[in-house]
């Protein structure tokens, strides 16, 4: 913010082995008047928890947060390769598994009650374990000659929910106007000695 951001658009962050964006980070930038909109994993979260501060809540994973249908950080968290080889995702985050069962049901490609077994099944494999081969082969209600033609469905009809998210986001923040507005706020920012990082 210090080089003059006036829009600032929060996609995902690290939170294993780096601290993730603090929320008094935001609501410090907020209380410059700059413009902060949040989707698709961490930014989702972050929305969710300052959206009554004026944070901008962008996409599915973030509505799904603010009204309470989502409320695991954890249904966000994947795995992914090094930027050096392009980021791509490696494991499948619960929330592409309920979007990817969302559009299946839509194509009545799910029978009555394989849904609940696909996401229990989802639920009890650890993030970095879980990929679609994975989730079928947890399907222990999923006869075995039958498994080969789940995941072919599942991975052929794929919704890849935090993309969709992150896409819509940057349409967002590059519509946005790119000034600082008088910040008209009902809360007052109490600065600490922890409220921002140097890198902000």
């Amino acid at each position: 913010m210090e080089q003059g951001a006036n829009v600032i658009g929060l996609i995902d962050g690290g939170f294993e082995y780096a601290a993730p964006v603090w929320h008094k980070e935001i609501l410090h930038a907020l209380s410059l008047g700059v413009a902060v909109l949040g989707a698709a994993s961490m930014g989702a979260l972050r929305a969710a928890e300052c959206h009554s501060f004026g944070m901008i809540g962008v996409g599915r994973i973030f509505e799904d947060y603010r009204t309470g249908r989502l409320v695991d950080d954890a249904a966000v968290a994947l795995v992914h390769a090094p930027s050096a080889l392009g980021g791509k995702p490696l494991t499948m985050p619960l929330v592409n598994v309920s979007a990817t069962l969302d559009a299946m049901e839509r194509n009545e490609l799910l029978p009555d009650g394989l849904r609940q077994v696909i996401e229990d099944a989802a639920s009890a494999i650890f993030f970095k374990r879980r990929t679609w081969r994975a989730i079928v082969e947890q399907c222990a209600d999923v006869a075995e000659p039958d498994r080969p033609h789940l995941l072919a469905t599942l991975v052929s009809h794929s919704v890849d929910q935090k993309r969709i998210d992150a896409l819509e986001l940057l349409e967002v923040v590059q519509s946005t106007a790119d000034i600082r507005v008088n910040a008209d706020l009902s809360w007052k920012l109490r600065e600490t000695s922890f409220s921002t990082r140097s890198a902000l």
